[in-house]
């Protein structure tokens, strides 16, 4: 699903990563660690297709970013679900309507759209709450909300940047809970934490890989963790 070859990234005269190669294969589920300022955002993006390195290759869904048209980039995204720390509501739009952007934008409405939506915000406990906006929820909500809209066009890939980094516990299982059950339904799932508790407490749950950010370098963590 995600293949990164010899990827280095730079910025100025910092350099991030070095010849750092990578594959996440269909339906597996990776955690991506590292001390704050290793690059763990930064890797987020270059899947994403937000960024591109400075020399390598980054291959998603089989295909070379680098060499991708404008509208084959627009109709990659719509297979991939992002999660960002800050969540990027548009505040002046309901929950509900934050949510179904990513239908909105690609044209996609209807009555299967409207059930879809309303199912989603079901499943991650926010039907009640469908029509505030976005500065009325919770840390938890929100990260909830944005979740909900990440998977909205029913992604293969789901690349989520500190999804708990600002919940607490329970709230960070729950969130927890709702990526491995994307993954049990044959999702890639990407996901990028400092918060080791939370790790081991999946890794009991899920077959889960740790790669590790240390040095411009990407390790598999070992079973210690």
């Amino acid at each position: 699903m995600i293949e990164l070859d010899k990827v280095a990234v730079s910025f100025g005269d910092r350099t991030l990563f070095s010849d750092v190669s990578l594959i996440l294969p269909p339906g597996s589920f990776h955690f991506l660690t590292g001390p704050s300022g290793s690059g763990k955002t930064t890797l987020i993006r270059l899947c994403s297709m937000e960024m591109q390195p400075n020399s390598g290759q980054v291959q998603l869904l089989g295909k070379t970013v680098s060499g991708l048209s404008q509208n084959n980039v627009s109709a990659m995204r719509q297979r991939l679900g992002v999660v960002h720390q800050d969540s990027r509501f548009i505040d002046h739009l309901s929950v509900a309507e934050n949510v179904a952007l990513p239908a909105a934008v690609t044209g996609k409405t209807g009555r299967h759209t409207e059930y879809q939506l309303e199912e989603l915000l079901a499943w991650v406990g926010l039907a009640g709450q469908a029509k505030n906006l976005p500065p009325e929820l919770s840390g938890g909500e929100r990260q909830r909300a944005a979740l909900a809209r990440a998977v909205m066009l029913s992604p293969d890939v789901l690349l989520a940047d500190e999804p708990t980094g600002n919940v607490d516990w329970d709230m960070s299982i729950h969130i927890l809970e709702l990526l491995i059950e994307l993954n049990k339904l044959g999702k890639t799932v990407l996901c990028a934490t400092h918060d080791l508790n939370l790790i081991r407490q999946a890794k009991s749950r899920v077959s889960a890989k740790v790669l590790r950010l240390h040095g411009g370098a990407i390790e598999i963590a070992g079973a210690g963790l």
